[in-house]
């Protein structure tokens, strides 16, 4: 993907029609436009190492700042790599309905960490997130938690460093021992590491909250049927 700016100022980006984001403020996948690119003349007097154009979202007309590396400053261009950084992220989302009040806390909290780019804290607050999980479950609840993600490793075909990251991660503590063995994240693994939570906390407490209030609602059904049957048999007779 070719993306560079001329001695003129203009933005040249050869896949500039097929070019589409999320949008962090209206949370649509839309194509985005330039407005806003620095000028030619100082980039070459100053020579930044990364260079910030504004795009206007076309769903919303929001503006969005990418931050580019600069490759090389040629002749009479200035080209950037393709490889963007994004300053503002759409929010990700989890259902959180059935989570006790601690635990939604922190995984509201883990959330932002990860929609922000906080990725070493994002796993720090993962690793809260569990062990809240497994104080509320108890030993017995942790077991299976970890029964879970290895299921979840085989579904999703994980490697092993990188499992190897995630059960560290999740199953670690914060003893004063360990404390090093928090393992730094990046952007992918991070991204892994938030799937995998959101799984362990569907199958352990969205799943079972959705299933005993499907079948609350369903006993009420019965009931409801039953008096409506006897009310008229009682009126029959």
């Amino acid at each position: 993907m070719a993306i560079y700016i001329d001695a003129a100022g203009t933005l040249h980006h050869d896949q500039a029609h097929n070019f589409a984001l999320t949008c962090p403020h209206c949370e649509v996948l839309t194509h985005l436009t330039p407005v806003s690119v620095p000028q030619y003349s100082q980039l070459v007097t100053f020579k930044p190492s990364h260079v910030g154009i504004v795009y206007r979202c076309d769903a919303c007309n929001s503006p969005l700042f990418l931050k580019f590396p600069v490759k090389i400053y040629a002749g009479t261009r200035v080209e950037l790599s393709g490889s963007f950084q994004e300053m503002e992220r759409p929010r990700e989302k989890f259902d959180v309905t059935h989570l006790p009040d601690d635990i939604d806390r922190l995984c509201r909290e883990a959330l932002e960490c990860f929609s922000a780019g906080c990725y070493n804290a994002f796993a720090s607050m993962c690793r809260r997130v569990t062990q809240a999980a497994f104080t509320d479950l108890g030993e017995h609840g942790k077991l299976r938690m970890f029964d879970q993600m290895n299921d979840s490793r085989e579904m999703a075909e994980l490697d092993q460093e990188t499992f190897n990251i995630l059960r560290k991660v999740l199953f670690g503590n914060d003893s004063a021992g360990s404390r090093s063995s928090m393992p730094a994240m990046d952007a992918t693994t991070a991204g892994v590491l938030l799937e995998v939570l959101k799984d362990l906390l569907y199958q352990s407490y969205v799943r079972r909250g959705r299933l005993q209030q499907a079948m609350m609602m369903r006993r009420r059904y019965v009931g409801d049927d039953a008096t409506a049957k006897v009310t008229v048999l009682g009126k029959q007779a």
